[in-house]
């Protein structure tokens, strides 16, 4: 079975680092563990850091971390279903949220439930995914005082995740004076002034007046080692907190052009070989590794040795392995991206194995 190699030291490396780094700021973390499905073990590892609250997108994933021990706060950073709303209730501290039928029942559930649950609301600051826009956040933060066991604790927003817009001086300085009127307007003092994700990491590296933004929801620059706007490497980081292996299941060597008339593959894309010259020659080292696009989507890794993803179906992945020497049984071992950390994290047919040195 193919495998996910998952190196807590340097999780918890950079966990540390990054809060150190952003507590000079005066900027708290939310750590997300959505990209791991929520996985305890690494969760803890968090905690272990000094991050006390942890966002996840999926309540399920909260409440196997929370069945699991994990000693923490928990925050749905997604937008609650109706038909989740007695479960977020039960097992979530806090939820983002956008909607005021939606905040308006988790209130009716909180009541229910004895408890008082946390509100951050999110704000559209032009990136079009999840936020109220700025006209209507008056009256809803108006609304949402009036609730019973409901407790308003921050104001967020969310940049470069659906329209891809930069978080820069513009935006934050607005999303910091939208925040600084509700505050004045209604007399209160939000714990949470949420002004992103590790996308914001080059802007919180070139300002000199970060605003009110005192908080970071932050999951791909500590399991990754990246952050800002090209998700580039985070200096003083480890990238290399997780390594994809799978093994050679063939191995043979095969014409470097295909035979026969070229359409498109499984997927409905384009052949690779179709702007390559039908004429070419001579054959290749070509293998197959027991895992395919079902598992992980072969775009997002990298080889740690010199061969060449060529594609993917949805058993296997095929690579080039130029003029190296394997045999059937070998394993490759390969660097992920966030994309495929997401599918080898979620595939039940990877195995996931934590390394401690």
């Amino acid at each position: 079975m193919p495998y996910l190699e998952i190196d807590l030291k340097k999780i918890r490396f950079n966990a540390t680092t990054l809060i150190h780094y952003f507590d000079t700021k005066d900027i708290s973390i939310i750590g997300i563990t959505k990209v791991t499905m929520g996985n305890p073990t690494i969760a803890k590892v968090l905690v272990q850091a000094g991050i006390g609250f942890i966002g996840d997108s999926r309540i399920e994933n909260i409440i196997r971390m929370k069945d699991k021990d994990v000693n923490a706060k928990f925050v749905l950073i997604r937008n609650p279903a109706l038909t989740e709303i007695p479960i977020v209730i039960k097992y979530a501290d806090i939820s983002l949220n956008t909607e005021l039928i939606t905040i308006k029942m988790l209130s009716e559930e909180a009541l229910q439930q004895n408890k008082t649950h946390g509100i951050i609301l999110m704000v559209e600051m032009g990136d079009l995914r999840e936020g109220i826009m700025p006209k209507d956040l008056e009256f809803i933060v108006e609304q949402v005082l009036k609730l019973k066991s409901i407790e308003l604790l921050g104001i967020g927003t969310n940049l470069k995740c659906f329209a891809g817009v930069i978080p820069d001086d513009k935006n934050m300085k607005e999303f910091s004076e939208i925040v600084e009127k509700i505050q004045e307007k209604f007399g209160i003092k939000l714990k949470f002034i949420s002004g992103g994700n590790s996308a914001n990491y080059n802007w919180i590296e070139s300002t000199n007046d970060k605003g009110l933004v005192n908080n970071l929801r932050i999951g791909t620059a500590i399991l990754l080692g990246v952050g800002g706007i090209n998700e580039s490497p985070i200096p003083n980081l480890y990238q290399d907190t997780f390594t994809f292996v799978a093994e050679i299941v063939e191995l043979k060597k095969k014409p470097l052009y295909p035979k026969g008339t070229i359409t498109t593959n499984a997927f409905g894309e384009p052949s690779i070989f179709q702007n390559k010259d039908k004429h070419m020659k001579g054959y290749r080292n070509h293998a197959l590794i027991n895992v395919g696009r079902q598992d992980v989507p072969e775009i997002g890794l990298t080889p740690l040795e010199n061969i060449e993803i060529m594609s993917a179906s949805s058993d296997y992945i095929i690579v080039d392995l130029k003029d190296k020497e394997f045999k059937i049984g070998d394993k490759l071992r390969f660097n992920v991206n966030y994309e495929a950390l997401l599918g080898a994290m979620t595939s039940p047919f990877i195995s996931k194995v934590f390394i401690e040195n």
